[in-house]
């Protein structure tokens, strides 16, 4: 269980494996002492489970294991040496739930088709930017105007939403700590939505059903 506060910018350093498996290593600011083998980490959307941990600089180097599953349904298999991702370690009883539920179970892959600056350049706390994005049609039901939804492992909130389109904004800081700041036209995205939007789906659709 996550919350959709990234709390590292980490970087693959190596890639093995192929279409069916991979075996993928993050090189992350955590502290290994803290990471235990078969621990979870979101990275960059998709719950993965830590396989190797080793001290590497000031922090670590992690292995993390892919099947085919998460490779056909999100974007790690573009992946490569020197992608960055955001980091999340799983939730704790009585950590602060900043954003919203987020499993690490992503719905999907969606893309970005517009990247607009909403403030000057001399704004003192740095740009602020929208993102129009376009959802899969079959996530497009669950996501709702001032709903939350994840990307890329970041909670966000909906600000407008017509059919498949929908867009969300991104403060200064938010683009500076993780990798909303690299983001451009084109991009695809991890998409996770709300969980509480889909078990109420799933609700009316057993009650239209009965």
């Amino acid at each position: 269980m996550f919350t959709g506060i990234v709390t590292d910018m980490g970087r693959v350093s190596a890639v093995d494996g192929g279409e069916s498996l991979r075996r993928l290593r993050i090189e992350s600011a955590y502290d290994p002492t803290t990471i235990a083998l078969g621990a979870s980490i979101a990275c960059g959307g998709p719950c993965l489970t830590v396989v190797a941990v080793e001290a590497h600089g000031d922090g670590c180097w992690f292995d993390v294991d892919v099947a085919a599953e998460t490779l056909a349904r999100t974007t790690v298999k573009d992946w490569q040496v020197g992608t960055r991702i955001n980091l999340e370690r799983s939730l704790k009883i009585g950590d602060e739930l900043g954003g919203h539920i987020v499993t690490g179970h992503v719905d999907g892959v969606a893309a970005i088709v517009a990247r607009e600056a909403i403030t000057a350049g001399d704004d003192p706390w740095g740009p602020t930017a929208r993102f129009i994005i376009k959802a899969p049609p079959s996530i497009s039901p669950f996501i709702a105007e001032k709903g939350s939804v994840c990307l890329d492992g970041t909670s966000l909130t909906v600000n407008s939403v017509t059919d498949d389109i929908f867009s969300v904004l991104i403060i200064p800081h938010t683009l500076a700590v993780t990798t909303w700041g690299e983001r451009q036209v084109g991009d695809c995205l991890n998409i996770e939505v709300d969980l509480m939007a889909r078990y109420a789906a799933r609700l009316a659709e057993a009650r239209r059903a009965g």
